[in-house]
């Protein structure tokens, strides 16, 4: 057999490996005194996960072993869910909208807390990015912790309760008037410099408001408003696997 038809047979083989044909684990874990419903969504038009929510009671544990490692999206924790007379599926916070344990596609309605993944695989030179972000709200406090990976590969971590310090202008309160959820600024008073828009809509001209810099006290690893890149993302080695706990 000559070379080309050596490189002919190789080509396909070639081309998975560029686009990655690894997998990658997300684990799960809840800490919170209360069930989590976690739910995922992929980005950018990707195809969604095998699992896109599920039910994960107190002190439980569950994984997706299937994440493509060039996986791009992010995973949430709703609360108060129960399905009501009509037969939907529906969640005090963090909702997805789909009427169903599975969000199929639907993303959470803030507030909500976010893990976010940009992954990479293992052996490409790249890195993974990871960040948990409260640009869109919290609603409960979760991290994100690198597994199976080099060094220099460290947990993120909201583990503040955003919740208690609450501004009323930003607070959603539960059936039993206590707060369950905390609104970003932008959501709640949908002003540009407060959702770093129009004039405001670079780094330079959209700073640390006092709405994001309470966000910000409680949870410092967090994204508190969208340009908090500095202190807020975090890379490691491409190819790890992640445990995001809720209520760490």
């Amino acid at each position: 057999m000559d070379a080309r038809a050596s490189f002919y047979l190789l080509l396909p083989f070639l081309v998975l490996l560029a686009r990655g044909t690894g997998a990658v684990t997300l684990s799960f874990t809840n800490n919170c005194p209360y069930t989590v419903w976690p739910g995922t969504l992929t980005g950018g038009g990707g195809g969604q996960l095998s699992s896109t929510g599920f039910e994960l009671a107190t002190g439980a544990s569950s994984s997706i072993n299937d994440v493509p490692d060039t996986w791009s999206g992010r995973v949430w924790g709703r609360t108060g869910c129960a399905t009501d007379a009509s037969g939907k599926f529906v969640c005090s916070t963090a909702d997805c909208g789909s009427g169903q344990v599975s969000c199929n596609g639907a993303g959470a309605i803030p507030p909500a807390s976010l893990a976010e993944f940009t992954l990479a695989p293992a052996g490409s030179g790249q890195q993974d990015f990871y960040d948990i972000s409260l640009v869109d709200g919290f609603n409960l406090p979760l991290s994100a912790t690198p597994q199976g990976s080099g060094s220099g590969c460290s947990t993120t971590s909201c583990a503040g309760n955003v919740n208690s310090v609450c501004p009323s202008e930003l607070a959603v309160p539960g059936s039993d008037g206590s707060v369950v959820a905390c609104k970003s600024a932008c959501l709640a008073l949908n002003q540009p410099q407060y959702c770093c828009t129009g004039a405001y809509g670079t780094p330079e001209t959209c700073p640390p408001t006092d709405y994001s810099k309470i966000f910000k006290s409680q949870c410092p690893q967090a994204y508190s408003y969208a340009y908090d890149d500095k202190s807020s993302t975090f890379t490691c080695a491409g190819g790890a696997d992640y445990l995001i706990t809720f209520c760490p």
